[in-house]
């Protein structure tokens, strides 16, 4: 199997990234490489044209704003109820994608010891993030407390998880701020953030997550053909950490 010609982060803001390196610490295991690409855009329309210069196959993980529009411009569905991808693959001019966010937020929570099948989670947003955290941990068995934030969490595949009240056994603030935003305190057993800045290590449970999504990209959009050979979780954090 051959890398792409590209792989990287799009989206605003993005200078702060670890994306490119995790592109780079799996593609190595793996024996593939590309060139790495911040495509910093607040638009699809600058996302675009920052695209045109860029010819041959292109991997990326997609940030704020970039969530929802690639559905309706690159013919890109998310998966039921997020209705939102962040990892897009452009393969001889066609593109796909999905959405790791809930997923890579599982894994990221049983790497610190917190099972969500039995396990409350309380959680203030309602964005793409919030709604594949929601059907992650509802598919898994935990239930959702939701808090009031920016935006309601709608109705979708988590809605016989919901529960009005509990002691949650974690706490999360999807609206805090990208880039190492402050959470809203919220009652709970334990509270994490997916936000990181530039001085984040691999202690924190944010870059946890993002290294358990962008392995979870590769096992199920990128190279899904070489998951056996990929990396564990904790064998990318030991790479992260040795930097």
């Amino acid at each position: 199997m051959n890398g792409p010609a590209y792989w990287g982060i799009a989206g605003y803001p993005i200078s702060h990234s670890l994306t490119p390196r995790l592109f780079e610490i799996i593609g190595a295991e793996l024996g593939l490489k590309a060139q790495s690409v911040y495509l910093e855009a607040d638009s699809m329309d600058e996302f675009e044209a920052n695209l045109k210069n860029l010819q041959g196959d292109i991997w990326l993980s997609c940030t704020a704003p970039l969530k929802h529009s690639p559905q309706a411009r690159l013919a890109v569905s998310g998966p039921e109820g997020v209705n939102a991808i962040n990892q897009l693959k452009r393969t001889n001019g066609v593109w796909s994608g999905t959405s790791t966010d809930g997923v890579g937020f599982v894994a990221a929570c049983r790497h610190i010891g917190v099972e969500p099948n039995g396990s409350i989670l309380r959680m203030r947003g309602g964005g793409s993030a919030a709604r594949a955290i929601a059907a992650a941990w509802a598919k898994e068995g935990g239930s959702i407390i939701p808090d009031e934030g920016r935006r309601e969490l709608v109705g979708g595949p988590w809605d016989s998880a919901i529960i009005s009240d509990g002691e949650a056994d974690l706490a999360i603030d999807l609206d805090a701020a990208a880039g190492g935003g402050e959470s809203a305190e919220l009652p709970a057993k334990q509270q994490v953030s997916i936000s990181y800045g530039e001085d984040a290590t691999v202690e924190d449970f944010a870059v946890i997550m993002l290294a358990a999504q962008h392995l979870e990209a590769w096992k199920r959009l990128f190279a899904p053909e070489k998951k056996d050979e990929m990396p564990s979780l904790s064998e990318i954090l030991e790479f992260m950490s040795s930097e």
